[in-house]
């Protein structure tokens, strides 16, 4: 190939790491809107941690023998000092560290909540993308099972936000490290009798990660971790209670549930409660929220004990979610589209639209796509396609009057017809405006 043609191919982006178009941000910003109004009604404060973190903090907090840091991890060395760093596959562990760095906790526990983009390198399909995006909460130092159902109370009270229905509850208990290491060696001996029939990936996992092949989307495996020992079997007393007070709390608040004793999660550091958020409308992904408590993360990762829980969902899931049940918002126009013709009425029409966006007015100024000054017809569809409410229009004519004309571009009156065009004097011009979309809001609610 010719280094010509070379610099003629078109670039493309990365497979799996998508754009989010213009004609998208409507249902981002939707859901974006949605999601921080409920995380503010149970007082949760903002946190925003690094993108690319040290690889050790993935390694030491999800599990060297997990999935992520197996095969998913994108992971680099800097050439500037040789440190080894990996693009954040999830964020409990980012955040953790944050408040274990800067002391978050020294005055108390914390609600705390973020939003962002994740990486992980797996093959892109519906709903599972190499960047995909995740909003989650995290909420440090607190013990109880309070804790735990009022995190679930927050998921449900966002679906009821967003309107998305059949979305189900299932929920689980992992208890206390003791009580895994002995279900772990029952575990152990059952598969090893069905050591013949595991497939390869439940083979890798039998003597790292066993609970890991009860949660085996295999079909021929269905049966033998149908009937495998059932953790939920060697919790303690202590662990017990905690699960049960969950289960209270939320048959209290009319919250459906499941127990799935086969529910696990992908990630070393959870304890005790795990839950997840599930539907059928997206196929084989059809977890979009899930989480759980991690009371031993923190000291693992150089912290003093402390108790903690949360949750994180797939931002691309729910969004999937909204469209299939054609819940997607349109995208509200302008207020204010300024056309314009002539030197003297440029000059103007920039004075004008900067005045009205001091007033509050969302306005667009016609530009020229390439220099020239377009008619006033092909401005005049550019401003009714912008979805503006109003044309504010200067000619010669109105600058050497002092005027604007204004012609309204929506259906004002409520009777399918729009309303005649006005001459204002420019002092005027907000007033009249202002007054206009007042009378139009009235004019709809009625």
């Amino acid at each position: 190939m010719t280094e010509q043609k070379r610099k003629l191919e078109k670039l493309a982006g990365v497979k799996g790491m998508n754009d989010i178009l213009p004609g998208e941000a409507a249902l981002w910003d939707f859901f974006e809107s949605t999601v921080k109004s409920m995380l503010r009604a149970y007082g949760y404060q903002n946190i925003r941690t690094p993108i690319v973190e040290h690889t050790q903090l993935f390694t030491r907090g999800i599990g060297e023998v997990t999935d992520i840091v197996e095969k998913e991890m994108y992971s680099f060395v800097d050439s500037l000092n040789g440190e080894n760093l990996t693009l954040r596959p999830e964020n409990t562990a980012a955040v953790v560290r944050s408040a274990i760095e800067h002391n978050l906790l020294y005055d108390g526990p914390k609600r705390l909540w973020y939003i962002g983009p994740m990486f992980r390198h797996e093959r892109p399909q519906r709903g599972r993308y190499r960047q995909f995006h995740q909003v989650g909460v995290e909420a440090l130092g607190f013990a109880g099972p309070d804790t735990d159902a009022e995190i679930i109370l927050m998921c449900q009270r966002l679906w009821d936000d967003l309107g998305l229905m059949g979305i189900r509850l299932e929920i689980n208990s992992l208890g206390l490290a003791e009580e895994r290491a002995a279900h772990r060696v029952e575990l152990i001996a059952y598969l090893e009798k069905h050591a013949d029939v595991l497939d390869e990936d439940a083979k890798r996992r039998l003597y790292t990660n066993p609970l890991r092949v009860l949660d085996t989307k295999n079909p021929a495996l269905q049966e033998i971790v149908q009937n495998a020992p059932k953790l939920i079997d060697f919790l303690g007393d202590a662990s017990r209670a905690h699960f049960e007070g969950l289960q209270r709390l939320l048959k209290a608040n009319n919250i459906p549930f499941k127990i799935n004793p086969r529910l696990v999660r992908g990630l070393d550091y959870y304890n005790l409660t795990v839950f997840e958020w599930v539907t059928d409308k997206l196929g084989a992904q059809g977890t979009v929220a899930a989480g759980g408590r991690y009371d031993p993360l923190i000291e693992q990762l150089g912290g003093k004990p402390t108790a903690a829980c949360g949750w994180a969902m797939g931002v691309e899931r729910i969004l999937e979610l909204l469209k299939e049940d054609a819940l997607v918002p349109q995208e509200e126009g302008c207020d204010v589209y300024v056309v314009h013709q002539g030197e003297r009425a440029r000059e103007q029409a920039f004075i004008i639209a900067e005045r009205l966006r001091d007033t509050g007015l969302d306005v667009i100024l016609h530009c020229s796509a390439d220099g020239a000054s377009a008619s006033f017809k092909s401005q005049m569809k550019r401003a009714d396609a912008s979805g503006a409410a109003f044309a504010v229009i200067l000619g010669d004519d109105e600058v050497a009057n002092g005027t604007v004309a204004i012609k309204p571009l929506r259906d004002t009156a409520g009777e399918g017809e729009k309303s005649e065009q006005s001459s204002v004097p420019v002092e005027n011009l907000t007033e009249f405006l202002i007054n206009a979309m007042v009378a139009t809001a009235e004019d709809g609610d009625d």
